[in-house]
């Protein structure tokens, strides 16, 4: 699937959710988190962790056949969740597909207006990290 095909999927799954009821889709959110394979022991170091971000959030990225491939983790379950809809989202994509892509569905399913603030600017971290190591690995093909 293409990212702007995995972003209408996960923006379909949150509108079957009532606008108003965010602890349903927190619960959601949260679900996909525990759904997100283990990042592996060694790469839970400081240098996979994103800055900005208020939890830790650990995010690993290798390049398998021309595609980026991205494990992470989290200490916090909400975090945890937003990471694995970022992994949904890019895993598996192209250096050029991800750094082309807009992020936009993610204030479409109104994800960044109910966090809080230090939560919303972890998130703009997360999708940076995303796009950095998209960055570094199409400089090095």
């Amino acid at each position: 699937m293409t990212i702007q095909e995995i972003q209408e999927e996960i923006k379909d799954e949150f509108s079957m959710f009532d606008e108003e009821n965010w602890d349903e889709r927190y619960q959601y959110v949260i679900d996909m988190g525990k759904t997100l394979p283990l990042i592996d022991e060694q790469y839970r170091t400081d240098d996979n962790i994103i800055k900005g971000c208020q939890s830790k959030v650990w995010l690993h990225a290798e390049q398998r056949d021309g595609q980026i491939v991205f494990t992470a983790d989290s200490d916090a379950i909400l975090t945890k969740g937003i990471i694995a809809i970022l992994i949904r989202t890019f895993s598996g994509q192209k250096a050029s597909d991800i750094l082309d892509a807009d992020t936009k569905f993610i204030d479409e399913i109104g994800l960044k207006e109910h966090l809080s603030p230090t939560r919303a600017n972890g998130l703009v971290s997360m999708i940076k990290q995303i796009k950095m190591y998209a960055l570094a690995f199409e400089s090095a093909s």
